[in-house]
């Protein structure tokens, strides 16, 4: 018997292997939205024939010792296919190619380092060699133009009665004093018996990049190695090997990378506009000769985010406009600006290329996928890497980038992420995830994190919403300067706006909006759980603000505080900056808020967190919890305490917005830790 398949026939098998093939997916877990690889930096050969990168690899929550993802360093061949070069329980960072491409220089502690070492390996195989140790862990490091030198940068060595002090009791610290200066030694590759030699530079050196053709150096240096010193006082230099300055390049505010043109006459830098620019998102070019520098992209309403000289006049630059990215060329001979990659739905975060400029690779992500190694050619772009097949196994929400227009009728960005298995006309729980800063932006890539477990939350129901407010990046300097002088004033209106921009197009019940965040985010939930108390049921806060006054005077950034947020000193404004503190306003507090801060905290001190705690604790009878995790700064950088923040996280989300109780209630501080745990793979 034969049977005649009809083209309605054939539609409705692939429809049903469609069906199949989709029911097969699944939600997004936890542990693999902390668990996921992504590609952290790409460096192409100077002869292009080969490609090197990092692959951030975290450890397996349950069966791993505790600690940071491992960094493995892979290669990219000259057909293209991707190898393992080094993999394990290593950390491989700042990678660099000798200049005749025969060896892939790199940072790493490895077997029984007690300090960050140098290591080269060549490319043709061959096992790793420690080539420069010292007494303390290296920073940076560059090679010269022929191979034969390089300069490092380190603190001093510890005096070796320092530790027998300690055990002896002997621990005073001497809080920014004691801090030590970072310093340049010149090594002679040919003989590395020889002594390493000091360069003859004051102040911190922060990093050093060498002159193409000649033994002259680029540094960033600044007074001290305090982290305020580095946000406004840093500046570029470039210096002979014995130190001696050639050429001073005289910037305001923020600096960002820098890089030698091929002909090394020229400098390009990614600046500030000014002290009170929040950010370093400006694209300058320096004459190496006089010093003096020109901003050829004028105006620009973007974000430049990385720079690489393809020739001697074409520099490449790699802005984040809105939420999108797009590489252009700047002809330095006219300043004209062309496009060479419009990324459409990828968001690119880096630039590498070879000597003559013909190969341009970086990393890039999409809504679907973390951070992979793409070429990138005239309007297209090649991807070469996929660092995690398993996500084609993952169901995927609907992602997109919408606009909103505030109450004062300015228009905003954010990036909408839809419940899985949405249906119009269905209203759903919100959670709202804010970026820190708030000098950043959110682009529409690949935003999963720890932190903001969107794709998990999509598929249990949650829509999920993150706002370019006011004061963020990506929109040119004028608009990163809206919040200024105006903590918490319209930036933090700008959320409730988009609030009542999605509910009213049905999407989301406004009774039943979270919101969560770090830092500058975090701020912005204390004071959603606050003083805009009414309009969020949930609040999660991570290392955030809530007392302006004490931050100033616990934080390590007050000069960057001044200039780029508050504009003002505390005791300039005693009673604005108290007004414009969460603590200010707790007798409003009905929001349930989870409170998690590291306790090594520097930039905002673990007080900020306490004080918000005792104050709702004390004047409310609204639900309140601090968690605190030991050993973790300014972010979650451990594996336990980042899985342990994401299941704290969606419980409380789940609890209070999806939940009947009436927010006077706890869900159970302890969390099922104990049935998860593996077999030990130490």
């Amino acid at each position: 018997m034969h049977f005649k398949l009809t083209k309605f026939s054939c539609l409705l098998i692939a429809l049903v292997f469609a069906f199949n093939v989709e029911a097969k997916k699944q939600v997004m877990t936890l542990e693999q939205t902390v668990e996921a690889r992504s590609v952290r930096s790409v460096s192409v050969s100077p002869n292009g024939l080969s490609t090197a990168y990092t692959l951030s690899v975290p450890r397996d929550v349950y069966a791993e010792k505790d600690g940071a993802s491992y960094l493995e360093l892979h290669l990219i061949d000259s057909k293209g296919n991707s190898r393992r070069f080094i993999t394990g329980k290593v950390a491989v960072s700042s990678i660099a190619w000798s200049p005749d491409s025969q060896y892939i220089y790199y940072l790493a502690k490895r077997n029984d380092d007690k300090y960050k070492s140098i290591y080269r390996i060549a490319v043709d195989g061959g096992e790793s060699e420690k080539i420069i140790s010292t007494k303390n862990d290296i920073s940076n490091f560059s090679i010269n133009f022929d191979g034969r030198k390089l300069v490092y940068l380190a603190k001093p060595g510890k005096d070796k009665n320092e530790k027998k002090l300690k055990d002896k009791g002997f621990k005073a610290k001497v809080y920014e004093e004691s801090i030590e200066l970072a310093s340049a030694y010149l090594v002679d590759l040919e003989n590395l018996k020889n002594e390493h030699e000091k360069l003859d530079i004051r102040g911190h050196v922060h990093s050093v990049k060498s002159h193409p053709k000649k033994d002259e150096l680029l540094i960033r240096v600044s007074p001290t190695a305090l982290i305020d010193d580095n946000y406004v006082a840093s500046q570029y230099q470039v210096v002979d090997f014995s130190g001696k300055v050639k050429t001073r390049f005289e910037t305001e505010g923020k600096l960002g990378n820098a890089s030698w043109s091929k002909d090394g006459k020229l400098i390009a830098i990614i600046g500030a506009a000014g002290k009170h620019d929040p950010a370093a998102g400006r694209l300058f070019v320096g004459e190496v000769t006089s010093g003096k520098l020109s901003e050829p992209v004028k105006n620009y309403q973007g974000h430049v985010r990385s720079i690489q000289w393809l020739s001697e006049y074409q520099l490449a630059f790699l802005g984040h406009v809105g939420t999108k990215s797009q590489v252009s060329i700047l002809n330095v001979d006219n300043n004209k600006v062309t496009t060479r990659v419009a990324a459409g739905d990828l968001v690119l975060t880096s630039l590498s290329a070879d000597h003559e400029g013909k190969l341009l690779a970086g990393t890039a992500s999409s809504d679907s996928t973390p951070s992979e190694v793409f070429y990138f050619f005239q309007n297209q772009t090649k991807r070469m890497t996929v660092s995690n097949p398993w996500l084609e196994d993952i169901l995927m929400p609907k992602q997109e980038t919408i606009t909103y227009k505030a109450r004062d009728g300015m228009e905003l960005e954010g990036v909408l992420i839809y419940p899985l298995n949405y249906k119009k006309n269905k209203k759903y729980p919100l959670i709202m995830m804010v970026h820190g800063g708030p000098e950043s932006h959110i682009s529409d890539g690949w935003l999963d994190r720890y932190s903001y477990p969107i794709k998990h939350a999509a598929g249990q129901g949650f829509a999920v919403f993150l706002p370019n407010y006011r004061g963020s990046t990506g929109r040119g300097v004028d608009f990163s300067k809206l919040g200024q002088a105006d903590y918490a004033g319209a930036e933090f209106n700008d959320l409730v706006d988009a609030i009542e921009h999605l509910s009213e197009t049905g999407l989301i019940d406004k009774k039943k909006v979270g919101i969560t965040g770090g830092s500058y985010g975090g701020y912005a939930s204390a004071w959603a759980a606050t003083a805009l108390s009414e309009h969020f049921a949930a609040s999660v806060m991570f290392v955030g603000i809530s007392n302006q006054l004490s931050k100033f005077g616990t934080t390590d950034i007050p000069k960057e505080m001044y200039n780029v947020h508050a504009r003002n000193y505390p005791w300039d404004k005693w009673q604005w900056m108290l007004e414009r503190s969460p603590i200010y306003h707790t007798d409003k507090a009905k929001t349930p808020i989870l409170i998690m801060h590291g306790e090594n905290d520097t930039r905002v001190h673990p007080s900020q967190s306490m004080e918000l705690y005792r104050y709702i604790k004390t004047r409310t009878d609204t639900p309140a919890r601090l968690v605190l995790y030991p050993g973790e700064p300014h972010g979650n950088r451990k594996a336990a305490a980042q899985m342990d923040y994401s299941m704290r996280l969606m419980r409380w989300m789940n609890y209070y917005l999806k939940g009947k109780n009436k927010g006077k209630t706890l869900p159970p501080y302890e969390l099922d830790h104990k049935s998860k745990l593996k077999e030990d793979k130490e």
